[in-house]
């Protein structure tokens, strides 16, 4: 006799998704995982502070990394909430890829720092958010 799984797969899903933006968050402000953190911007386009020697990261993008992370961790709790983290949380990534893609470098409204490392890591984080949320409605673990 088997036992029914406690969570549904979307909920471990946005609880793996939610560690990992979790720890991207926090690794952005850690010297040795970010080069140059002594040049972490709160925000702006001249952070010169890069994630594993790649990503350019500021305050501000760390804290919605982990702002985003934590939340899928309430989200989690439940089938739709953790369907509706993923959903939600995979087309903020994917708004932030087309500002990455689509704000001109330089002008005022660039207050995020994003090279093309950044955005293919957001547009990445974006599609696969939408499709766990999408592909793992009603799977058990």
């Amino acid at each position: 006799m088997s036992s029914s799984p406690k969570y549904m797969a979307v909920q471990g899903a946005a609880l793996i998704v939610a560690a990992a933006l979790s720890a991207i968050g926090v690794l952005g402000f850690i010297p040795g995982a970010t080069a140059d953190v002594d040049q972490l911007a709160f925000a702006g386009q001249h952070s010169g502070a890069r994630l594993f020697g790649v990503f350019v990261v500021s305050v501000l993008l760390n804290l919605v990394h982990f702002a985003v992370g934590a939340a899928g961790f309430i989200m989690a709790r439940s089938y739709a909430r953790a369907r509706a983290y993923l959903l939600a949380g995979g087309l903020l990534y994917l708004g932030l890829w087309l500002y990455g893609v689509l704000v001109e470098h330089g002008s005022n409204a660039h207050f995020v720092p994003l090279n093309s490392a950044d955005n293919w890591l957001h547009l990445s984080i974006g599609v696969v958010m939408v499709l766990l949320g999408l592909t793992l409605a009603g799977s058990k673990v």
